[in-house]
């Protein structure tokens, strides 16, 4: 079979407008039910996770839907229990969070780069499976993306981001060194999913080599995940403003003005 076309910019732009305002409608009854929704993000890099994390949240309000990205642990969170430091950053009633990476950093890159040791490893999937239930049992709903490159597409992206000077600071040095160890993470996620592909918190993979095709089949999987109505609100009116009382305003000379450079381009 050849491979199926790309969306044209369109009907992508159409659909992705047609999803957002379906994730305003569902932040709303997120918000007035008091549900609590965390979805994880995980992947190869470059897989493509950020832009579509960008194109769920650049339409909601970050009051109630808001990311997290943490660093990596400083020498005091090393001496924590492993799970400590995600759990201050789990959604309160009426919120959404999105980890873009999560606690699956220790079944990833800390296997892979040796960051932990293997009876740190061993713990980590005999513990979260456990973890991941109790959230579920609190009333936490848990949603995991597992974003699928191929090899080929991500040499790609990795070799787009060497000539993009917006895009350089994507290339950390541990991604450099992921990228001679292809392998090594695909065996790691392999047995990550073995152990942690629960009914309570199932991973849903992403095939991601067409970027707007898995932003919108994310986006679309993501609202059948959650059984939302959509809240009925009251009209907004803007009404006539009352009749203001005398004002003067100071000179304008006395404020300082950003210079508008590019008037003479527009």
């Amino acid at each position: 079979m050849g491979k199926s076309r790309k969306i044209s910019n369109k009907k992508y732009e159409a659909e992705l407008q047609r999803l957002q305002i379906e994730l305003v409608k569902l932040q709303e009854w997120v918000k007035q039910t008091g549900q609590r929704v965390a979805i994880i993000f995980e992947g190869r890099d470059a897989a493509g996770k950020g832009g579509t994390i960008k194109r769920i949240t650049e339409a909601l309000n970050p009051r109630v839907c808001h990311v997290v990205a943490l660093p990596a642990p400083t020498e005091r969170e090393k001496t924590q229990w492993y799970f400590q430091r995600y759990v201050a950053h789990l959604p309160a009633a009426g919120e959404i969070v999105i980890f873009d990476r999560s606690w699956y950093n220790r079944a990833g890159v800390e296997r892979v780069m040796g960051f932990c040791t293997d009876d740190e490893y061993r713990e980590f999937l005999r513990s979260c499976p456990e973890f991941e239930r109790m959230l579920d049992r609190s009333g936490i709903q848990l949603i995991k993306y597992w974003f699928s490159v191929s090899d080929e597409e991500q040499e790609r992206r990795f070799q787009q981001r060497l000539t993009d000077p917006t895009k350089q600071w994507k290339l950390s040095p541990m991604d450099l060194e992921s990228r001679k160890r292809w392998v090594e993470y695909s065996k790691a996620k392999d047995e990550m999913f073995a152990h942690t592909d629960i009914k309570q918190a199932p991973w849903y993979v992403v095939a991601s080599d067409v970027k707007k095709h898995a932003r919108l089949n994310c986006i679309s999987h993501l609202l059948s995940q959650i059984h939302y109505k959509e809240i009925k609100s009251k009209p907004l009116v803007l009404e006539e403003r009352p009749p203001q009382g005398p004002y003067v305003r100071p000179p304008m000379d006395d404020q300082t003005f950003v210079p508008e450079v590019h008037l003479n381009h527009l």
